[in-house]
């Protein structure tokens, strides 16, 4: 049975809700900045990076402070001042490097929020719950990808787009008070523990097998949401803005329900482990036939996008798997190591394919151009699949 959830939790994925729309938003916002700001695309791409390099570059700071300040403190803050004041800074936007400042603080001000509940999922339930815990939550708060959509466009087209990033800064500080007020930190571990470091998280031989899985998974359906479904449709299967937006909707409801999934399958299954590496060959299995066949047609190529969405649901079981090592002390430090890891790797990737395919566009057709882009996330994805097969079970005492 699922164990209840806190007002705290619910205040919490809120927060998360919000992480997951400031990461996706400024597609929305792509014609209205250039003609207002004259933002180029470089310039988004480069605001968009600099969200993902300041939340992964955070989680360090963030696991100190949730193992010496807790989760409330911590994210509280951090969502108050940097999201807050980040999306203050967006709507008072007058050039694009203003852009930069802004998504760089509203990445500060996201980093905390997912660990911060992972955090008490790890310390104050079962073992046995995270992977539902984690799955259920990163699906709620993937609606955030949805919000940033068709209903932000809703809401620019009532109030302009000005308007609505001052209403996202109100609401945003609204969050952070009800983290500030229901959010309930952890009791301490019990008896003496040596301080936490990365050392002691390196040393930990059952994560070494984890990590580049971790760091290639997520990036995969990042990197195809953020970036690439939109020109894939377009160039290769001459889709207009009305299509691409329903398969990239798609995309992410497969995510939000995958999310909902992955407890069920667990216990299904009846092993983590498993699960992971099901999970996981569904996305090497997806990705390789769209190297394979990337001109197959629209309705074969918005059935693989949504399929890369659901199978990108492995994320949490991923992270269920690695805390599953981690000792009372190194709970904080540990999950936002394995999420920095995570988001590292989706940043690093998205940056990587840029050059890639620019390269390969101007030697080949759309078709040949993508499966090119497609294989280079093939690869270390299926690199990382085969090292997955020598971690041991999870920890679940």
């Amino acid at each position: 049975m699922m164990p209840a959830l806190s007002a705290g939790i619910f205040s919490l994925a809120l927060g998360y809700t919000l992480s997951q729309f400031y990461r996706a938003f400024l597609a929305v916002l792509t014609p209205l900045l250039r003609d207002g700001l004259g933002a180029s695309a470089g310039d988004l791409a480069l605001s968009s990076g600099l969200w993902f390099a300041t939340f992964a570059l955070m989680q360090m700071p963030v696991g100190w402070a949730l193992d010496r300040l807790g989760p409330r403190r911590t994210v509280a803050t951090a969502l108050a001042l940097g999201g807050g004041g980040g999306a203050a800074v967006f709507a008072l936007a007058q050039a694009p490097w203003h852009l930069h400042v802004a998504m760089g603080l509203l990445g500060i001000g996201c980093a905390p929020v997912l660990m911060g509940a992972y955090y008490i999922f790890a310390r104050e339930y079962p073992a046995a719950a995270f992977s539902a815990l984690a799955g259920m939550f990163v699906g709620f708060g993937s609606a955030g990808n949805i919000l940033g959509a068709a209903p932000l466009v809703w809401l620019i087209d009532a109030v302009g787009w000005r308007a609505a990033l001052w209403g996202m800064a109100g609401f945003t500080l609204i969050v952070a008070a009800l983290i500030a007020l229901w959010v309930r930190d952890p009791p301490a571990p019990q008896g003496h523990h040596p301080k936490g470091s990365i050392g002691q998280i390196l040393r930990l031989r059952a994560l070494w097998f984890i990590l580049p899985l971790l760091f290639v998974n997520y990036a995969a359906f990042g990197a195809v949401r953020g970036l690439w479904a939109g020109p894939f449709l377009e160039q290769v299967h001459d889709a207009d803005a009305r299509t691409i937006g329903r398969v990239t909707l798609a995309m992410g409801v497969a995510m939000i329900v995958g999310n909902f999934l992955v407890g069920p399958a667990v216990r299904l299954v009846g092993d983590l482990r498993r699960t992971v590496l099901i999970f996981s060959a569904m996305t090497v299995a997806v990705m390789a036939t769209l190297w394979l066949f990337p001109g197959a047609g629209l309705a074969q190529a918005g059935i693989l996008l949504a399929l890369v969405g659901l199978s990108g649901a492995g994320y949490p079981l991923l992270m269920a798997h690695g805390r599953s090592f981690l000792p009372p002390h190194l709970v904080g430090r540990g999950v936002t190591f394995l999420n920095m890891i995570s988001i590292g790797g989706v940043g690093i990737m998205q940056f990587a394919s840029r050059p890639l395919y620019g390269a390969a566009s101007a030697a080949y057709p759309p078709a040949q151009a993508f499966a090119m882009l497609w294989l280079f996330f093939l690869i270390p994805l299926t690199v990382g699949f085969a090292l997955y097969f020598l971690t041991p079970e999870a920890e679940i005492g």
